[in-house]
C-alpha cells in the first residue's frame, strides 16, 4: 500500500512537473513521456517505410523542416493550406514547385492521433521527422525537444522574405542566419544538408553557366541534362558521389569546386568559412556534432509554446 502510494506520489510530481514545464513556455524532449509515450516510435516506424519508398523523402522533410523554422519560427505553418483569409506559404517563391513530403506528414499525424488524439503538435511531428530521415541515411542523431504547438495562420511574404535563395552570396548567407539566432558557423554546419537530396535546374543553371568558381568537368556534366534553357524542372542530386546517404561528402566537394548550387560553393570562395570546410571535409565526426547542435538550435527558433497556438487535428488546417 505505502510503496503504490509512493509511486503515485511520484508519477503525480512527474505529471505536474511536465505542466509546468508547458506553461513556461519551454521545450522539453520529456514533454510527450506521459501523454504519447510511443510518439517516437510511430514516427520512425512511418519515415521508415517513407525512405524505404523514397530516398530522396528524407531530404524532402529536411527541407520542410528547415523552411518552416525561417518563416516565423517552427510552428508548422508550411503544412497549412491556403485559405480564404489567408495566402499560405507552400506556394511562395522558395516553396512553389519545390517543397514535397506533405503527404508523409499527413500519413505520420494520422498514425499519431490514433494512437494518442489531439494530443501531439504538427510542428513536432515535423522536428521529429526531420531527426528521423537524417538518421535513417546514416547520419547523427540528436535529442528533439518537445512542447512546440501549431500556427493558426501562415504567411506567403515573410516566407518570400525569410528565406535565402540558392543565389545568396555569403553575407547573405551569414545575416540571414544571424537573424535567426545562428551562428556563421551554424550555417555552414546546416549546409551539409545539402549532402542528400536534389535540385531543379531553374536553381542551378546560372551558377553552371556563368560562375567561374565552378569545375568544368561538374559543369559540363551538369549541363547534359540543365540546358541553358529550358528544362527548369529537371533534377540533379546536390552531391553526386552520395545522393542519398549522409556524410561529408558535400564538403569534400565544395573543395574541388563541385557545389551544385552557387550559394554552396559560396561557403568556399576564399571567404570566412573555408577553413571550417577544409575540416569537415576530412572530419566526419566534426561535421556530425555541429550539425546535430544547429538541428537542435534551428528547432528552437520561436516555438509557440503554452497556450499559444493550438494542437492541429489535420496539419493542412486550422482547427474549427
Amino acid at each position: 500500500m505505502a510503496a503504490e502510494f509512493c509511486r503515485d506520489r511520484v508519477l503525480l510530481f512527474c505529471f505536474l512537473a511536465l505542466l509546468a514545464c508547458a506553461a513556461d513556455g519551454q521545450l522539453s524532449p520529456t514533454f510527450y513521456s506521459y501523454t504519447c509515450p510511443n510518439l517516437q516510435s510511430i514516427v520512425r516506424s512511418a519515415m521508415s517505410q517513407a525512405v524505404n519508398k523514397e530516398g530522396r523523402m528524407a531530404a524532402s522533410i529536411l527541407r520542410l523542416f528547415f523552411h518552416d523554422c525561417f518563416v516565423n519560427g517552427c510552428d508548422g505553418s508550411i503544412l497549412l493550406d491556403d485559405t480564404s483569409t489567408f495566402t499560405g506559404e507552400k506556394n511562395a517563391g522558395p516553396n512553389a514547385n519545390s517543397v514535397r513530403g506533405f503527404e508523409v506528414i499527413d500519413t505520420i499525424k494520422s498514425n499519431v492521433e490514433a494512437a494518442c488524439k489531439a494530443t501531439v503538435s504538427c510542428a513536432d511531428i515535423l522536428a521529429l521527422a526531420a531527426r528521423d530521415g537524417v538518421v535513417l541515411l546514416g547520419g547523427p542523431t540528436w535529442t528533439v525537444q518537445l512542447g512546440r504547438r501549431d500556427a493558426t495562420t501562415a504567411s506567403q511574404s515573410s516566407a518570400n522574405s525569410n528565406l535565402p535563395g540558392p543565389g545568396s552570396s555569403l553575407s547573405q548567407l551569414i545575416s540571414s542566419f544571424s537573424s535567426k539566432g545562428l551562428s556563421a558557423r551554424d550555417m555552414t554546419a546546416l549546409s551539409g544538408s545539402h549532402t542528400i537530396g536534389q535540385a531543379r535546374c531553374a536553381t542551378f543553371r546560372s551558377h553552371i553557366y556563368n560562375d567561374a568558381n565552378v569545375d568544368a568537368s561538374f559543369a559540363s556534366t551538369r549541363k547534359q541534362t540543365c540546358p541553358a534553357s529550358g528544362g527548369d524542372s529537371n533534377l540533379a542530386p546536390l552531391d553526386l558521389q552520395t545522393p542519398t546517404t549522409f556524410d561529408n561528402r558535400y564538403y569534400q566537394n565544395l573543395v574541388v569546386r563541385q557545389g551544385l548550387l552557387h550559394s554552396d560553393q559560396e561557403l568556399f570562395n576564399n571567404g570566412s568559412q573555408d577553413s571550417l570546410v577544409r575540416q569537415y571535409s576530412t572530419n566526419a565526426a566534426a561535421f556530425s556534432s555541429d550539425f546535430a547542435a544547429a538541428m537542435v538550435k534551428m528547432g528552437n527558433i520561436s516555438p509557440l509554446t503554452g497556450t499559444q497556438g493550438e494542437i492541429r487535428l489535420n496539419c493542412r488546417k486550422v482547427n474549427k
